[in-house]
């Protein structure tokens, strides 16, 4: 991605966190500059060298612009954990069904009048970090963004990797339900991947598959339909009903399977550094996208963590951070604390503020999940205790599982949360995240229900639907006979070692790592 293919969607960013962009926004529609595109990231024709310049020095003006958001969003490990005991300050809400900012909770009824779940609070500190003694302590800084070894106390060794702890079975179980509930909800997703709203219950419409319920498919969908709203063009092969033949590989499936090879090399104990340094050994740039690109880029120009975040990368508070957090969460059963400060050093590779926060309320959301002993409300409630309250992630996601609880027809849902997001990019964490909740809100422990409820909310539809199956998948202990059967027990990935890897495989290495101290 070239300066002139940025700067549109950094000023973007600067309208939705406050900052006053709109003199260098004049400078830049004036000298020919256009604004960011709603759907592809690059433009067709390269700027010329003097557009191409002036594109880089705005992104420097525009990163040194204030927000006023900033008290609200923080950025630091410090910072963050110290708005978990910050008393919450949400919006007026007409609706029962809610979760607080912060650690503390209201306790109304659920979807149907059931009562949410028991809640985890983020156990105490010490040291500034989260978690209990003897656990992983969050993260260190690295010095000067120097790589080296995680400072602080607690400080782990890399693990013996010839000693494998004994698993937990009923562990390895929902592990590997949540493995496939993942990619189920990817597949599901993938071929309406970048449609619009409308395209999407259209083309379900058409074939009797609204509400949505089952794979999309292509037979008898009308030619001028298709014209209309066509498939994702490299999903399509592999991802409708009458296609699918194992799990074919996405971003969304790659993701955790580097983070399962970064705690099989470096233990919980790795630093933001082992993650540029694994991506550049293991991870092709091809396959990375957004900020993982822009972050990607920036490690071979020599740049190191927090600068990989944050050097001329528009799409720091995007989607990325968040697909890569199931692994952390899964490796932490029971503990969402720990599961967040892990997918914190994750995260903060590429992203940003609430880019971090929506792979923080994930991560800790699937840890409690994974301990075995929450339903879907009380998952939700230990993922929003770990986000700033009163950032804008944390109101969306409130607004999201209130706006649940309030509508029967979950279409009405989707239609609030489109009226109040459409503003972010589709790949934005917010709106996404706030999706995710509402669906899975909504669904109330259902499988099927809280992966096409994900998907059929739009946005970006492989990455909801494939959280959305794992916390789903999670709580319910097993994935549907019909969902599970089309993938075979196969994934498809050019991540070195795990092509055509079996589900039952990736539980038991990632149980393996959630038993390692």
């Amino acid at each position: 991605m070239q300066p002139e293919d940025l700067v549109g969607h950094e000023l973007r960013q600067a309208e939705q966190d406050g900052r006053d962009a709109r003199p260098l926004l004049r400078v830049w529609l004036a000298a020919g500059g256009h604004p960011a595109p709603d759907r592809a990231g690059a433009s067709p024709v390269p700027a010329d060298p003097e557009l191409r310049a002036l594109a880089g020095r705005l992104l420097d003006e525009l990163a040194a612009l204030p927000s006023p958001s900033a008290p609200d969003e923080p950025e630091s490990w410090q910072a963050i954990t110290a708005t978990w005991a910050a008393p919450a300050d949400p919006e007026p809400m007409a609706g029962t069904t809610g979760l607080t900012g912060g650690p503390g909770l209201r306790e109304p009824d659920g979807p149907a009048g059931r009562p949410p779940g028991p809640a985890r609070a983020p156990r105490p500190q010490r040291d500034g970090q989260p978690g209990r003694p003897g656990a992983h302590p969050g993260p260190a800084p690295e010095g000067g963004g120097r790589p080296g070894p995680q400072a602080g106390p607690g400080e782990a060794a890399a693990p013996d990797r010839a000693v494998h702890p004994a698993v937990d079975p009923a562990l390895v179980a929902r592990l590997e339900a949540a493995w496939v509930g993942r990619a189920v909800g990817c597949v599901l997703g993938k071929p309406v991947e970048k449609l619009p709203l409308d395209g999407i219950r259209a083309l379900a419409r058409a074939t009797g598959n609204w509400p949505l319920d089952d794979w999309f498919t292509a037979r008898g969908v009308p030619a001028e339909l298709l014209a209309a709203y066509p498939w994702n063009r490299r999903s399509a092969p592999t991802s409708l009903a009458e296609n699918i033949d194992g799990a074919p590989e996405d971003d969304d499936l790659d993701h955790p399977l580097l983070g399962l090879l970064l705690l099989q090399r470096h233990g919980k104990g790795f630093t933001t550094s082992d993650v540029g340094r694994l991506w550049l050994d293991e991870l092709p740039a091809g396959r990375a996208f957004t900020a993982e690109r822009v972050a990607y880029r920036n490690l071979l120009l020599g740049l190191e963590p927090p600068a990989t975040a944050t050097h001329h990368n528009p799409f720091r508070e995007w989607i990325g951070a968040l697909i890569r957090a199931d692994v952390h969460g899964w490796t932490h059963p029971g503990d969402p604390a720990a599961a967040a400060a892990q997918a914190y050093r994750d995260a903060v590779l590429t992203h940003t503020a609430n880019g971090v926060y929506a792979a923080l309320f994930v991560a800790a959301a699937i840890a409690e999940a994974a301990g075995g002993r929450t339903d879907v409300h009380g998952a939700l409630r230990a993922g929003l205790a770990v986000v700033p309250p009163r950032s804008r992630l944390a109101a969306a996601v409130r607004h999201a599982v209130d706006t649940a609880g309030r509508h029967t027809d979950f279409d009405r849902v989707v239609d609030e949360l489109h009226a109040r997001h459409g503003h972010y990019h589709w790949v934005h964490s917010i709106p996404n995240t706030a999706l995710v909740a509402a669906a899975l809100t909504h669904a109330d422990g259902d499988f099927t229900h809280s992966v096409c409820r994900a998907v059929s909310g739009g946005w970006d539809t492989d990455s909801n639907g494939a959280t959305a199956g794992s916390l789903a998948a999670l709580v319910v202990g097993e994935v549907p006979h019909r969902w599970a059967a089309p993938l075979k027990n196969r994934l498809s990935t050019t991540v070195a070692g795990f092509d055509g890897v079996g589900f039952d495989t990736l539980a038991h290495l990632t149980a393996q790592e959630a038993a390692r101290s």
